[in-house]
């Protein structure tokens, strides 16, 4: 996957094309990710106890992880993601931007 746990992200398509938040959870398997503050869903929560209140809230659902772009923190931009391989022979991920080359 190109994005990780705590990125801040771009939406690309849907509903809240444009929108800028960090992501707070990671599924490989179904390849999605959950997006703080996007792509909220209205949920019918009844009250597990007694004294507990139900309701109606709302909740973060999953986005496909290709309608979501990595943001560079130094340029600001959305951007695709490079690798590359250092000296030590660690892997990073690079800004493809002209001139920017900043690692995440």
């Amino acid at each position: 996957m190109h994005v990780k746990r705590d990125d801040i992200v771009q939406i690309l398509s849907g509903k809240n094309k444009g929108k800028k938040g960090k992501v707070l959870e990671v599924s490989p398997k179904e390849k999605k990710v959950i997006i703080e503050g996007c792509n909220l869903a209205t949920k019918h929560v009844k009250p597990k106890r007694q004294g507990q209140s139900g309701g109606i809230i709302k909740v973060e659902a999953p986005i496909y992880a290709c309608k979501v772009m990595l943001v560079c923190s130094k340029c600001g931009k959305p951007t695709r993601v490079g690798t590359k391989i250092l000296k030590d022979g660690s892997k990073h991920r690079v800004c493809k931007h002209k001139n920017c080359e900043e690692t995440f």
